[in-house]
């Protein structure tokens, strides 16, 4: 585990907490594996009914770390992508738990692309997310290509993730992306009411009700691998390591 992560476990739920606020809770490699190992330990564990997904310090997440992606991109091996954030997303796939997701402030990138695969989500007035993959001369990742149009419908999907357009938590509600807004700092309380309301419900049913309204894992799974083919490809492509070293340039201005 990362001292990046806490996890922890009260009324049937486990709650993962994203806490790098000096990063913006940007996502490290370690950061993902112990996300990973979260979820996935879960699993076989009856007095866990429910996870839930959140930040600290005001913000949710910035999305991977972009030092992480500069170093990928110009290395001379062949894995042009950190895997482990694949290792995460898949986690989230193969989850059979439900998931709130309580976000405050920005979810950026795979911030957003997480809380696609959240069941219930409830974000705080100041929460905002943004998918700039483009922007960056990358792709959409983690089936956030699929799981966007069907969220919020094709024209949406399309301004978030090609046109790299925020959406605020307003936005998002009216959309269908976030249930509930709430004001800042009460995401977490909020979460914490709904996890209950869920744990009490009976287990086996909402287990099977949820997968019946999710999409088939075999097809999140497929676009995943689609996805990181081209994620790949991309990331040693002039324009993103470009885009990449822009992004350092700016921070030391």
């Amino acid at each position: 585990m990362t001292e990046h992560i806490i996890v922890s476990d009260e009324d049937f739920a486990r709650t993962i907490t994203m806490r790098r606020p000096e990063k913006k809770n940007t996502l490290t490699q370690e950061m993902y594996l112990a996300m990973s190992d979260a979820i996935d330990t879960a699993q076989s564990n009856p007095a866990i009914r429910c996870l839930i997904l959140t930040g600290r310090s005001g913000v949710f997440s910035a999305g991977n770390d972009i030092g992480d992606f500069l170093q990928a991109a110009t290395a001379t091996d062949d894995v042009a992508r950190p895997r482990n954030a694949v290792i995460f997303l898949q986690s989230l796939v193969n989850n059979r738990k439900p998931i709130v997701a309580a976000v405050d402030g920005i979810a950026i990138g795979i911030g957003t692309t997480m809380v696609l695969h959240c069941d219930f989500v409830i974000a705080s007035t100041t929460a905002s997310f943004s998918s700039p993959f483009t922007q960056y001369g990358l792709v959409p990742e983690g089936a956030s290509s699929l799981l966007m149009p069907r969220t919020v419908g094709h024209q949406r999907a399309f301004a978030m993730l090609v046109m790299g357009r925020p959406m605020s938590a307003e936005d998002a509600r009216v959309a269908g992306f976030v249930n509930t807004v709430v004001p800042p700092g009460h995401a977490i309380v909020e979460a914490r009411k709904v996890a209950r309301e869920i744990c009490a419900l009976p287990a086996d049913a909402v287990a099977i009700s949820r997968k019946l309204l999710k999409l088939p894992t075999e097809d999140l799974v497929r676009r995943i691998g689609q996805e990181d083919h081209f994620f790949g490809e991309r990331m040693r492509s002039p324009e993103a390591i470009a885009a990449f070293q822009n992004f350092f340039s700016r921070k030391k201005r």
